[in-house]
């Protein structure tokens, strides 16, 4: 204590130097390992770095820019999403109330009138179809209620099927055989599986792929017609499939409505086979002398199946 005393200024300064000493060795403690972790977080960048350089394509280098030009590529695809939107308008459900609420009554009523449009139609267009033919709805033919949460989907179903069979009209095919859609309600597992696919409808992050699929019979400018009209609308419509084999090798079935007893513009024949109470007569005999025109072509009937997709793209986030 003595020492201490006489050395007061002394001890004083050395205690100090001792808390300044011990506190330097803790602020480089902290920095040494600051350092560390800003040592090791810059191998790893580099080391990432190095890694997406050997990639291909590479964020670029001093002269290329990949990630600038990415994001030029993404802004022109969208910029493409945008303008196609015109190609891929969607079809109005059947009924559309205003409120997009389908009720029983008016979906009830819409089926009925929309069946009976499509069957004038097609009689207007010398179009053969299957008896009472119900376009793929036989199972709600006759109802009146419809289970909860149908009614929308069938609603947009009962659209698409009258924009598919608009085309189909419009090009003149010669008859419709059948109509093939997803199904939409409990309902439809008793009815026609014929009216059926097993086909799902796919969605990715753009669009909802609904599949149909529609067997007719024509002729082979008839089926080029059928094709234009799908590749010239504006509701998105891809024909995935084509299925072609002569109409002679499938069984034909008649209509029961007008068009089946000789629409406007149908022969005596129909499109359907014979007409009743019709004879035919013999074919006159070819001629069998020297000359005249070749034949090139002998058209035939043909009786198609179609896969088509309708893409109706999502809300955009």
């Amino acid at each position: 204590m003595a020492w201490i005393k006489r050395n007061l200024f002394f001890f004083i300064g050395a205690v100090i130097a001792v808390g300044l000493l011990a506190a330097a060795g803790v602020y480089d403690f902290q920095n040494w390992r600051r350092n560390n972790a800003a040592l090791d977080a810059l191998n790893q960048t580099y080391t990432t770095m190095q890694s997406l350089l050997r990639q291909n394509p590479s964020p670029g280098n001093d002269t290329v820019n990949n990630i600038e030009i990415a994001g030029a590529q993404a802004k022109q695809l969208r910029e493409w999403i945008q303008q196609s939107e015109q190609y891929f308008q969607p079809i109005s459900p059947i009924p559309n109330p205003t409120n997009g609420v389908v009720v029983d009554a008016e979906f009830a009523a819409a089926r009925d009138h929309t069946i009976n449009q499509l069957q004038i139609e097609a009689g207007n267009a010398s179009v053969t179809l299957p008896p009472q033919y119900g376009f793929s709805f036989e199972a709600e033919r006759t109802m009146v209620r419809f289970a909860p949460g149908s009614l929308g989907p069938l609603a947009q179903q009962l659209g698409e099927v009258r924009a598919l069979c608009e085309i189909l009209f419009a090009a003149k095919i010669n008859s419709l055989d059948a109509i093939r859609r997803v199904p939409a309600s409990p309902e439809d597992a008793s009815g026609p599986q014929a009216d059926y696919l097993n086909t799902p409808a796919a969605t990715n992050n753009l669009a909802v792929f609904m599949p149909y699929e529609v067997t007719f019979r024509c002729f082979s400018q008839d089926l080029a017609n059928v094709l234009s009209s799908f590749a010239s609308s504006p509701h998105g419509f891809i024909v995935k499939g084509v299925n072609v084999q002569p109409a002679s090798g499938v069984t034909t079935t008649s209509s029961s409505g007008p068009q089946a007893m000789g629409g406007p513009g149908q022969s005596p024949f129909g499109y359907g086979g014979l007409q009743p109470g019709y004879a035919p007569s013999s074919p006159p005999a070819a001629p069998t002398g020297r000359g005249g025109l070749q034949t090139v072509l002998s058209e035939q009937l043909l009786s198609i199946t179609l896969d088509v997709e309708i893409v109706k793209l999502l809300p955009a986030n």
